[in-house]
């Protein structure tokens, strides 16, 4: 599913990030990526759809090589992928249901589609009672799950999340892991998370990457 060789990344050219990244994610695999902060686990996540691009080395995405990645095959890179900010990052003015269906908009389904699929979600995270809300009327915990609905619209074969319950409360944060073992577990998504601390008794069987000095170890 994920596969990097030798990969660098940098912002710059005076520090590489990450160097020397090399690591396999095999299909409906559950990562976590650790580290301190600044360590580069959400520039690893960013390369992964292509919003960083690769100094050095060969990074394949679901088959895709996003080394120079551009046009019509970022595109077809981006299908694959739902993604999870720590920050939620909907949109303010739009309604709730509205913001889940940007992914499916942008990738082409009607209105209708689009909508109905919305909905259902809404109902997969326990929202529809919240039908026609706006963001800035939920809490943290309930957009972050608006969140999920949206990384999961399009049917992503990978989920990339950044802290995804870094802000919120520990009710709020099983909601959002169960989700995630969800998605992982019944609809086969590939799932890896940058978090600084794996919930204790998962319940399900996960791998650990940690970043080092700008080298990414496995942790056994």
């Amino acid at each position: 599913m994920i596969e990097a060789k030798n990969i660098y990344l940098s912002y710059d050219s005076n520090r590489y990030i990450i160097k020397k990244g090399n690591f396999s994610v095999k299909h409906k695999e559950f990562v976590f990526v650790g580290g301190n902060s600044g360590s580069g686990k959400s520039t690893l996540l960013k390369s992964f759809y292509a919003q960083i691009l690769l100094k050095h080395g060969s990074l394949k995405i679901a088959g895709q090589e996003v080394f120079g990645i551009k046009g019509k095959a970022l595109r077809k890179l981006r299908k694959d992928i739902g993604i999870i900010f720590q920050d939620y990052k909907l949109i303010k003015e739009w309604t709730i249901e509205e913001n889940i269906m940007i992914p499916l908009k942008i990738n082409g389904y009607s209105n209708d589609i689009s909508k109905e699929q919305a909905i259902k979600l809404l109902t997969h995270v326990k929202l529809s009672h919240r039908l026609g809300f706006y963001p800035d009327e939920l809490s943290g915990g309930e957009q972050q799950r608006i969140a999920v609905a949206r990384a999961l619209a399009h049917n992503p074969k990978i989920i990339i999340a950044d802290e995804p319950t870094g802000n919120l409360d520990d009710y709020s944060a099983e909601l959002i892991w169960n989700l995630l073992k969800g998605a992982n577990e019944q609809l086969g998504i590939t799932v890896i998370v940058v978090t600084h601390r794996v919930p204790q008794n998962f319940g399900i069987k996960f791998r650990q990457l940690s970043i080092k000095d700008g080298i990414i170890y496995e942790v056994s």
